[in-house]
């Protein structure tokens, strides 16, 4: 009976272990698919609400008149060209406006006038 009881527990135990570990790995197994699907699901949700939130967003700004940092980042450097050129024109202004007084000889101021007339002293007739 100790052959036959140590053949079968041995035998019985050896499948008995075997079915339990196959049977709780399943577990587990089946939990770790259901655990990936609801967080791939939690992804999907994720990101539609993501979606929403942005187009929101969008709408908002839209509503509001707002400008995006792109397109106020280009008119800022539009802004800061049209600075720089205009003070370089007006460094070129000075320059020529230098050079031209340089160039032309001291206006002397025109005469004035007497504003005296010179007393006239003419013969009177002297019949009168």
């Amino acid at each position: 009976m100790s052959g036959t009881t140590g053949g079968g527990g041995t035998g019985g135990g050896t499948s008995g272990d075997g079915g339990r570990k196959r049977g709780g790995g399943g577990l587990f197994d089946d939990l770790a698919g259901v655990a990936s699907g609801a967080f791939s699901a939690l992804a999907g949700v994720r990101a539609e609400v993501e979606a929403a939130a942005r187009s929101q967003a969008e709408a908002l700004v839209q509503r509001l008149d707002l400008v995006k940092r792109e397109e106020l980042d280009a008119a800022l450097e539009v802004a800061r060209r049209a600075r720089e050129g205009q003070e370089a024109l007006e460094a070129r202004v000075a320059a020529l406006e230098a050079k031209l007084a340089a160039a032309q000889p001291p206006v002397s101021p025109p005469p004035q006038p007497n504003p005296l007339p010179e007393a006239r002293t003419e013969a009177a007739p002297d019949g009168l």
